[in-house]
């Protein structure tokens, strides 16, 4: 986390410290200020979200007070204790995020599975947001969690690294293993390095196909010091056997980029780019049922016109 982030969040947290006293004593805080406290991935859509949400049960009424989106829960969360903070756990912090989905909101298809990656790495498991998602009696947006839990993974350590693995598996391309170790073939106590996205393909010809996928991002990678050190770990994966393949925040924006990416990272796998499917490359908002149910009512429209 960068200085302004830690600033960020310590001024977060000290403006809720202080909203506490006016608060009842059975409130914690939820949706996107949770998010925030628990140091979620926040698009820039949630970050324009500069309202404090603020969780109650069912039973009490909810909290009206200026700058603060007052939120009334059926079911219990696990709350936590942050800095002195009480917040609403990961897994629920996740499903409750699903209310915020839809045309106009802030969070999308990739942003739950974004978001469902840090949640599920941190917990070691998916497993408790499907549990968190159960517990609940028709949860808003459920269709919505439920497909991106479908792409949810453990073990990204980034967004990014999140994003680019959706593009390269969309794509037709076979998953990675997500920052997975890697030890040198004539010595396994000889670390090489942590590959963000690794690949092992047998071949037709009884040979394996070794890549590694490594997100540089901007602000860290673009260092002298870092680059001189990336350059060091690229040699020596690559001096046994490993094609390393760097994908910068470029290659993940726009169509063409992005089918690019997807090409070129079919060619070190030894895939034929007529098995790929680069048509769902491109960032989702939506979910299927939610596109489904356009076209339905734009069909619906055209036939009444």
């Amino acid at each position: 986390m960068d200085e302004a982030a830690v600033a960020a969040r310590e001024a977060l947290i000290a403006e809720c410290r202080a909203t506490l006293s006016a608060l009842p004593a059975d409130s914690a805080f939820s949706h996107v200020t949770a998010a925030r406290l628990l140091g979620l991935p926040m698009s820039y859509a949630m970050e324009e979200d500069a309202r404090l949400h603020v969780m109650r049960p069912i039973a009490n009424n909810r909290v009206r007070l200026p700058g603060i989106a007052g939120h009334r829960a059926l079911h219990a969360r696990h709350v936590i204790d942050v800095e002195g903070v009480p917040v609403v756990g990961l897994a629920d912090t996740w499903v409750d995020l699903g209310e915020m989905v839809g045309r106009g909101k802030p969070v999308g298809l990739d942003e739950l599975v974004v978001l469902g990656d840090a949640c599920a790495t941190r917990l070691d498991s998916r497993t408790p947001l499907m549990q968190s998602c159960l517990r609940r009696n028709r949860p808003r947006g459920k269709r919505t969690l439920l497909e991106a839990y479908e792409e949810i993974r453990v073990g990204s350590a980034s967004p990014r690294e999140s994003l680019a693995r959706l593009v390269l598996t969309r794509g037709g391309l076979p998953e990675p293993r997500l920052n997975e170790p890697i030890y040198a073939s004539w010595d396994r106590t000889v670390l090489l390095g942590v590959g963000d996205l690794v690949w092992r393909v047998p071949a037709v010809d009884g040979t394996v196909v070794k890549v590694v996928g490594e997100y540089q991002g901007e602000l860290y990678h673009s260092d002298e010091d870092q680059r001189t050190a990336d350059g060091h770990r690229r040699g020596g994966l690559e001096a046994d056997g490993w094609d390393v393949q760097e994908i910068w925040n470029a290659d993940l924006n726009g169509s063409l980029s992005r089918r690019d990416t997807l090409q070129r990272f079919a060619d070190a796998l030894h895939v034929p780019h007529e098995a790929l499917r680069p048509a769902d490359v491109e960032a989702r908002f939506f979910s299927r049922h939610a596109i489904d149910v356009a076209i339905q009512r734009q069909m619906l429209r055209s036939a009444r016109a």
